[in-house]
């Protein structure tokens, strides 16, 4: 008897199949211009329903990955009585352009999505943020929380956000239920920090990435390293990248070699071993394995990975070879938001067009002023920076956004989007965190001190600026921490 697809709830009362079917390939399918029957290919989905794997993940630049799956959706209630049925689940995610959101800008993307998918609610929304210096995230947030409320949205997730943001978000007081990241045998950064963050605050992680495109299976066991050619596909590309960070073709192929010891000890498929590591990681809910709908399936051998139980050896066998890989740098989702980008195209050209300055600025009797938009900016008659020459200072900033308290009583949370804050206005004068020669940070109680500093050395340890720390009275009764800096470009 095959065992059953294995399940669990995202929210409750919200079942997901624990292997998601990836949409990502329909968009390289259609790449240089290739069109796809978009009812032909909607059809082919039902082999995957039919096998249990009721969970779809897409997104607004997946192609006609959306299009397809509301195709799917109007065949299947044409063919099926609607009541006996098995439910079935559509992820999709939305990446806004860099820059201002409002409301209207977030209503809209939600409204395609909807039309795309024949839906009159979206089961699970994911967001993506280009950059966190830029606080737009949070209005996006907000404005989404807000169609949630009206009924256009189920659920809400994240995507591609490191550990420190989505302590933010989750401070901040957004409902999140997941959020989605790369996470394999090659790239284990969901380890570090961000797994015992979920564990914490009841946060899953969807996995995706998990088979290396293809390249933690048995078609490069023993092969050379593929010269450009040989990788075909837009997700080959881009995983080829990561082996090159994790140490290279070699480091990958001890991978392999011991992947492949416990797969024949078992009887298994290597794909079937590199997906039931993930699987067993508690802050884990499902991986997203990819589909070329209409071309092939390998749902029988997806399948096997719920009757495979590895033991102490199997993993001690994959730790030892995994020990010897260069770790992936920086946290989840760094690899979108700073060098070296481990994408398809290996930058950010297939993505966005520039990045805007993430506050207004202008310029006054030979200085250029940063605003960041806070009521006390006026009131109090100051800028959120100002840059004399090669010379930027920022004033004392607490984290807020607009009128908002941002982090809730979290001091790890406050002081991370404070120092967004001072990055976002550094960038907005031409100059980077790296720049920054001095901070001061100002607690409001000193019993908070520690993960205050820990926070602050997360983010400028690297950078290593001059730096005091002291007790102080703060202004804003919600402010935990204040800090100020002084950079030189």
């Amino acid at each position: 008897m095959t065992t059953p697809v294995e399940r669990r709830d995202l929210a409750p009362g919200f079942s997901i199949s624990r292997v998601l079917t990836g949409l990502w390939q329909v968009a390289d399918m259609e790449r240089d211009g290739r069109t796809l029957d978009l009812d032909a290919t909607a059809r082919a989905m039902a082999a995957y329903v039919d096998a249990g794997f009721t969970t779809f993940d897409m997104a607004d630049h997946y192609g006609s990955a959306e299009e397809v799956a509301g195709r799917f959706s109007l065949h299947r209630a044409a063919a099926l009585p609607h009541l006996n049925a098995p439910a079935v689940q559509f992820f999709t995610k939305w990446v806004p352009k860099p820059g201002p959101i409002v409301r209207e800008d977030v209503r809209t993307a939600v409204q395609r999505a909807l039309a795309r998918l024949q839906a009159s609610r979206l089961d699970l929304l994911q967001v993506h943020a280009w950059r966190f210096s830029d606080p737009s995230w949070l209005d996006c947030l907000s404005y989404l929380q807000e169609l949630q409320v009206e009924g256009l949205i189920g659920h809400l997730g994240l995507v591609n956000f490191d550990t420190a943001h989505l302590r933010i978000a989750l401070s901040s007081g957004f409902q999140v239920v997941s959020n989605q990241v790369s996470f394999s045998l090659l790239d284990q950064r969901a380890l570090a920090r961000m797994a015992s963050l979920c564990r914490e605050r009841g946060v899953q992680l969807l996995a995706y990435g998990t088979l290396a495109g293809g390249l933690l299976t048995e078609r490069w066991l023993g092969k050379p390293a593929p010269n450009e050619s040989e990788l075909a596909t837009w997700s080959l590309m881009k995983y080829a990248r990561f082996v090159k960070a994790a140490g290279g073709w070699e480091s990958l192929q001890r991978v392999l070699r011991a992947t492949h010891a416990v797969a024949r000890k078992h009887g298994v498929s290597m794909a079937n071993v590199a997906c039931r590591v993930i699987l067993d990681e508690p802050a884990v809910a499902g991986i997203i394995v990819g589909a070329r709908l209409g071309e092939r399936t390998h749902l029988e051998d997806n399948a096997r990975v719920f009757s495979l139980t590895l033991d102490a050896d199997d993993r001690r066998e994959l730790a030892g070879a995994q020990a010897t890989l260069e770790a992936i740098p920086g946290d989840c989702g760094d690899e979108y938001r700073k060098p070296p980008f481990l994408t398809a195209s290996g930058d950010l050209s297939h993505h966005v067009d520039f990045l805007p300055a993430p506050y207004t600025t202008r310029v006054l009797e030979g200085r250029s002023l940063c605003l960041t938009g806070t009521p006390w900016e006026p009131l109090a008659g100051y800028s959120r920076a100002v840059r004399k020459g090669n010379r930027i200072y920022i004033s004392g900033t607490t984290a807020s956004h607009r009128d908002q308290s941002i982090g809730g009583r979290d001091p790890t949370a406050q002081t991370h989007f404070v120092i967004d804050k001072l990055e976002g206005a550094l960038e907005s004068l031409g100059a980077r965190l790296e720049d920054v020669v001095r901070t001061r940070v100002f607690v409001r109680n000193i019993a908070f001190w520690e993960p205050i500093a820990r926070a602050h050395g997360e983010r400028f340890g690297h950078i290593q600026p001059a730096n005091t720390l002291v007790e102080a009275a703060l202004v804003s009764e919600d402010a935990l921490v204040e800090i100020e800096a002084d950079a030189e470009v």
